[in-house]
């Protein structure tokens, strides 16, 4: 998902939602049915209803809130209006966690965390990384939302889900690292105003671009003196260092970063030999900073002899030919991997989730065609966000939910000179916070079977000077960026989030 702009993707569904409380009603704020001026100046559209549900073997009655929430200028006028779905359990209690979540792109709605992970409903499409099919899809409770736990609220950023700029608004104005971080922490301190939960322990999560911006939300929340203090941030599926992880001509650091993700991967697929995931990754997780940087970072002047031995072991963990190997001067950027893996099977493997495979036009090409782990599950979480939000919850709208859409182009500036910007990396905010709130915590979770966001360039990005280590917790998932499409994952994804709130 990362930078990378996908066509939206509608889908429909008539499936009745088994379990929904019959006779709930939904109810606008006072005003909003009779607004009938320019965008910018009607009431926000908010529908509440209420619902029960067992979660984490607990039963819990809880309110669901989904609607506008209006972002103002200073002189008042409403430039924004931002979708979000609350979860907040009856009766209230301030003293309960609450949990800020919202998916990537950037240019994501948060429907993939919502209706596939922590939500109290969620779209069951197949686990074992085949495609979701057509319609209908089971829309399903969800024992594995951490409502239990944590109320929760999915925040949809401007130009994703249903959230867009008002009136004469530029939506440009929000298109950037700095700029998107600015306007969801606006909406958080607007949702503790109005929610009265300014003393409540407060988690911040995001999976993909939704990490780099929970490092930059957290920066704009903490790094002032009219500071919103955090008890932990959630990432998933994490991206914070975009330079060492560039695949791009001259970055070294790339095909390091992406190779125990590619032995996981040959694994998987029965092209290389292991006793199990976990020893091989660490094995290449060794050879990676060790001998192959060496020969990396030689460059043209790397000896014959090492170069061979080097070439032999690189075949061993990705599952390539030496000659491959050879052709490609030791470094096989990911998009080639895609395609050479099970070139001899007449298959792609998926860039999200690298144990889906497709295939292509034809076997010919350098690279895939498409990505079979993207359009595995679309269709079905489409479907799903827009049955859940518009008939359980009782929000209507004309707009179309946008799951993926482009919003561009983005500020990837952060503003601190030309250093700063031209070696784009928030995991500095990480490491200021942890240095500067002693009571803040990280969870990180990752797929072994990810591209998009590979583990080792995750646990790189986190392991830098001035990154306090122990408080940063770590967990990894037999699948991919959305480890939570597959059963087992999804499960253990719960537990372990659900134990670092409670072991606040």
């Amino acid at each position: 998902m990362i930078k990378r702009r996908l066509a939206t993707i509608a889908a429909a569904a008539a499936v009745a939602l088994a379990g929904a409380a019959a006779g709930v009603q939904a109810q606008d704020r006072p005003g909003a049915e009779k607004a009938k001026g320019p965008p910018a100046d009607r009431a926000p559209q908010v529908s509440v209803t209420r619902h029960s549900g067992s979660f984490g073997g607990e039963r819990v009655a809880y309110t669901a809130t989904a609607g506008e929430t209006f972002l103002r200028a200073e002189d008042g006028t409403a430039r924004a209006s931002i979708f979000s779905v609350s979860y907040v359990r009856e009766p209230r209690d301030p003293d309960r966690p609450v949990t800020f979540l919202f998916n990537g792109g950037p240019g994501s709605g948060s429907v993939w965390l919502h209706m596939g992970a922590f939500g109290p409903r969620r779209v069951a499409i197949p686990s074992d990384g085949s495609d979701d099919g057509a319609p209908p899809f089971p829309i399903v409770d969800n024992p594995d939302s951490l409502l239990d736990v944590t109320d929760l609220v999915f925040i949809d950023p401007v130009s994703t889900g249903f959230s867009h700029a008002l009136g004469d608004t530029d939506p440009s104005d929000y298109y950037g690292v700095t700029k998107d971080a600015q306007s969801v922490a606006q909406f958080i301190r607007l949702w503790l105003n109005e929610n009265g939960r300014w003393n409540s322990p407060k988690y911040l999560g995001g999976e993909s671009y939704g990490t780099t911006r929970t490092a930059a939300v957290l920066n704009q929340l903490e790094g002032g003196y009219n500071d919103v203090s955090l008890n932990g941030i959630i990432l998933i599926s994490t991206i914070l260092d975009f330079g060492a992880g560039a695949d791009t001509p001259g970055n070294e650091m790339s095909y390091i970063l992406n190779l125990p993700s590619m032995a996981a991967t040959a694994l998987y697929h029965g092209k290389a030999q292991a006793a199990s995931v976990e020893s091989f990754v660490e094995e290449a997780r060794r050879f990676a900073i060790g001998p192959y940087a060496h020969a990396l970072f030689q460059g043209s002047a790397l000896p014959a002899e090492e170069r061979a031995s080097v070439r032999r072991e690189l075949a061993r963990f990705t599952g390539l030919s030496e000659a491959y190997l050879d052709q490609a001067d030791l470094r096989v950027l990911p998009n080639r991997f895609y395609k050479e893996l099970l070139r001899d099977r007449g298959l792609t493997i998926g860039r999200l989730d690298a144990r889906y495979t497709g295939r292509d036009y034809d076997n010919a090409g350098e690279t895939p065609d498409n990505d079979p782990s993207f359009y595995g599950i679309d269709g079905g979480y489409s479907a799903a966000i827009n049955q859940h939000v518009r008939e359980t919850l009782g929000f209507r709208t004309d707009r179309s939910y946008v799951t993926i859409g482009r919003v561009g182009p983005w500020d990837w500036r952060l503003g601190g000179g030309r250093d700063e910007d031209v070696y784009l990396n928030v995991a500095p905010y990480v490491g200021r916070a942890l240095r500067e709130n002693s009571g803040l915590r990280v969870f990180v979770g990752q797929g072994y079977y990810d591209f998009a966001t590979p583990f080792f360039a995750a646990e790189y990005s986190l392991s830098r000077t001035g990154i306090p280590q122990e408080r940063i917790h770590y967990e990894y998932y037999g699948s991919g960026h959305m480890m939570y499409v597959r059963d087992e994952d999804r499960s253990k994804l719960s537990r372990d989030v659900r134990a670092f709130i409670r072991g606040r």
